[in-house]
């Protein structure tokens, strides 16, 4: 009598079968994530085009607003008091002016200002006023800088010598700016003064809202190119004037003849001053002229360096086409230059520089170093 065992084998078939809990689970799973995938594209459909519709009325609603007196139809008027339609404000300017008829002079006061926006991150400015009559822009003025200062007093006096004849026809421009050491100068806002507007018989004295401007587009004036060298044991500084390039049309010809004056301040004192030749017919000037200074260790740290290229004038006062700024106090490349220099002494270390506005210059020295 034989005796069979029965040996279960572990099936080879590829296709393993699933406990129907576990298919169960899975389906429902899967209905979830269909679920949850209709909803999103649902909300996403509806739900954007409602914000499209709110963000076209409130674009509507500003447009009403900027052309007041237009006629508005179809859309719900922005309510009051909900900042919508509210002027921007930048401030108010109080000035003077006066016109000397004996002596041909328009007499500007800049006197203060009240209630600036605040410009820098720590919720004030550093306002300063230009002063300059359209559409020539020939004579710049420029207030000091007032640091921190959103009600600043300036009580600055500035002359134009214009013949009278010759006013009507401009407008004085009065523009407050953010002053900014290592980057552009914001505009805060301004007042423009068409002369042919005012009375000009007797004194003005008024307080004008500032109203929004733009900052008048650089004007180039050309690049220097700069040699400085130091020896410390001697304590002898060399400034090199070696050429210029592209230098602003002077004359009437559409040339110049430029010549540069090197002057050295130490902390903010005028010590010593230097001018090259004068260079006939040329935007493109070629100096190589070499100046030294001496400077004791102790006090080269606290040097400015200014150069000025001015347009020589016979008959008349010599104008200035531009100016940069070296050594103590300055930024950008007249920082590092000054730094390379003292970093490599005895060695000439040349340099170009872009000429700035010498009243821009001129307000930057005058502002406290940091």
């Amino acid at each position: 009598m034989y005796i069979f065992h029965v040996v279960s084998v572990p099936s080879t078939d590829p296709k393993i079968r699933m406990p129907m809990w576990a298919i169960g689970a899975i389906v429902v799973v899967m209905l979830a994530l269909v679920c949850c995938f209709a909803f999103c594209i649902y909300k996403k459909c509806l739900g954007g085009k409602k914000k499209a519709k709110k963000v076209r009325e409130r674009k509507g609603g500003r447009k009403r607003m900027k052309k007041e007196g237009e006629e508005e139809t179809g859309e719900e008027q922005p309510k009051e008091g909900d900042g919508e339609g509210e002027k921007e404000y930048y401030g108010k300017l109080e000035y003077s002016l006066d016109y000397s008829f004996t002596d041909n002079q328009l007499i500007v006061g800049v006197l203060q200002a009240q209630d600036l926006p605040a410009m820098d991150i720590g919720g004030t400015s550093d306002p300063y006023v230009k002063v300059y009559m359209l559409p020539d822009k020939k004579k710049k003025f420029e207030t000091k800088v007032q640091r921190k200062n959103l009600c600043p007093v300036f009580n600055e006096t500035f002359i134009f010598k214009i013949p009278f004849n010759d006013l009507a026809g401009q407008t004085l421009v009065l523009q407050v700016f953010d002053f900014d050491r290592f980057g552009k100068h914001d505009v805060i806002g301004e007042i423009k003064i068409p002369m042919n507007s005012i009375d000009l018989g007797q004194p003005i004295h008024e307080w004008k809202d500032l109203v929004g401007g733009e900052k008048e587009e650089q004007e180039k004036l050309g690049d220097i190119c700069i040699s400085l060298r130091y020896v410390p044991t001697s304590g002898k500084l060399t400034v090199c004037i070696m050429e210029a390039k592209n230098l602003k049309k002077m004359d009437v010809g559409g040339l110049s003849d430029p010549f540069v004056k090197v002057v050295l301040q130490h902390n903010g004192k005028r010590i010593k001053k230097k001018k090259t030749t004068v260079k006939q017919n040329t935007l493109n000037p070629y100096f190589n002229e070499s100046f030294s200074f001496e400077i004791p260790f102790a006090q080269i740290q606290k040097i400015q360096v200014l150069i000025t290229v001015y347009d020589y004038d016979k008959l008349g006062s010599n104008d200035p086409i531009g100016k940069c700024w070296i050594g103590f106090g300055a930024s950008g490349v007249g920082l590092r230059h000054w730094s390379d220099m003292l970093a490599n002494p005895r060695r000439p270390v040349a340099q170009w520089h872009t000429l700035q506005p010498e009243e821009e210059v001129d307000a930057a020295l005058k502002a406290p170093i940091r």
